[in-house]
């Protein structure tokens, strides 16, 4: 058994730690909110399951070994100990990530250097320099290394591009969502994967395409390379084989439908719908949110709306979020509804009370999941009274 680390994003880790067990690997219990992953031990088909299956992670780190350096030298010998003979080839181009933090070798560029001689050590030839972007195939090998009180964690990346990369999202509209993070979003929803979806601003169209790869089962993974097929023990023949290990997809699709005002990031989401092989999946439309037209039975609502940081000014988000409030109470009473939301004051105006699922970053900036039942619309004067400090009606200008 290896001893792995999946990489996601702060406030992923629960979800991403259920996504494991779910296939039937061995994650830590309670993973650590902020801790940037998940610790969990596979086999080796298993960390290649973990990569190709995973869909809220963003890479998944081998530990390649773990020593004590208070010194340089101490470092190099120790560190040419390690068996990279079993992920690197003589001459494999590599790049290095530091990270020091309470440790005498503190000088994370220094402790880079150190590395190609190690390597070298152990496989009679210096690695090839790598780093920049590059084509997946072409990407240098990645190592990782953490110094934590003088303590030395060494790493092989598995994953090579980062895993939110499904090959499918070539054309972008305005502030595109990872689609690690759409999924998380899905998850975190409660979604059953079989009830009606409805996304009010698709944007590029992730949420829904991911909803639609969600529902009929199909490997996130499955039209990508990874860095682990680079490695000197990976077996070409039996790689088909664990892609063809996939669950059976249920009879019925859900009805997932998908709007958004600008023409053009529609023609985007349909593009990228095509490239993921879920077009005929999602029903795709140029529209307001006020012109939407939900399934007639409750579903789930779940969408990424303009924050105001960087899409629209504010005073016009105010408008914009009391308009989404009235429109889901008038159209979508009882339907459960995830919003992603950067400011919760705006959230506020829309006036239907949800509650945080989840905290994350999305581009660098802090959002929040925000959840709940949408009310009728007769329920607005008692959620007046109760929450008199959040007001629906939107704040002044």
């Amino acid at each position: 058994m290896e001893s792995l680390f999946a990489v996601c994003a702060p406030g992923l880790e629960p979800i991403v730690a259920q996504e494991l067990r779910d296939l039937g690997l061995q994650a830590e219990a309670a993973p650590r909110f902020g801790a940037g992953g998940v610790r969990f031990e596979a086999s080796y088909q298993g960390m290649q399951r973990a990569n190709l299956l995973l869909r809220c992670a963003d890479r998944v780190l081998v530990r390649l070994g773990e020593f004590h350096a208070a010194t340089f030298s101490e470092f190099e010998t120790r560190a040419g100990r390690l068996p990279w003979e079993k992920h690197l080839s003589p001459g494999r181009p590599v790049a290095f990530k530091v990270a020091s933090r309470r440790s005498r070798l503190y000088h994370e560029s220094a402790v880079a250097m150190r590395l190609p001689g190690a390597i070298a050590r152990r496989l009679g030839q210096p690695p090839a320099a790598g780093g920049g972007e590059a084509p997946a195939e072409a990407l240098p090998q990645l190592i990782v290394v953490l110094l934590e009180d003088d303590h030395c964690t060494v790493s092989v990346d598995s994953s090579g591009e980062l895993l939110h990369r499904r090959s499918y999202r070539l054309a972008t509209a305005k502030a595109p969502l990872r689609e690690t993070l759409a999924c998380a979003i899905l998850k975190a929803s409660g979604w059953d994967a079989a009830s009606p979806l409805i996304d009010p601003f698709c944007g590029s169209g992730t949420i829904p395409i991911e909803a639609a790869l969600l529902a009929r089962r199909i490997p996130p993974g499955a039209a990508r390379r990874f860095a682990f097929m680079d490695w000197p023990g990976f077996d070409r023949a039996a790689w088909p084989k664990l892609l063809a290990e996939k669950s059976t997809a249920p009879a019925a699709a859900p009805r997932i439908m998908a709007s958004d005002r600008d023409a053009g990031a529609v023609r985007a989401a349909r593009e990228n719908a095509e490239r993921a092989g879920v077009a005929g999946l999602i029903e795709f439309s140029c529209r307001a949110v006020s012109a939407i037209e939900p399934a007639p039975a409750p579903g789930w609502l779940v969408c990424n709306p303009p924050y105001g940081v960087r899409l629209r000014g504010k005073n016009d988000l105010r408008d914009l979020y009391a308009q989404l409030g009235k429109v889901l109470r008038a159209k979508c009473a009882g339907w459960r509804a995830a919003l992603l939301c950067g400011d919760k004051r705006l959230l506020a105006g829309a006036g239907l009370g949800f509650e945080t699922r989840l905290s994350t970053l999305n581009g660098g900036l802090k959002v929040s999941l925000e959840c709940g039942t949408i009310p009728q619309a007769s329920k607005i004067a008692i959620y007046r009274r109760e929450r008199p400090g959040l007001d629906p009606r939107p704040p002044s200008a």
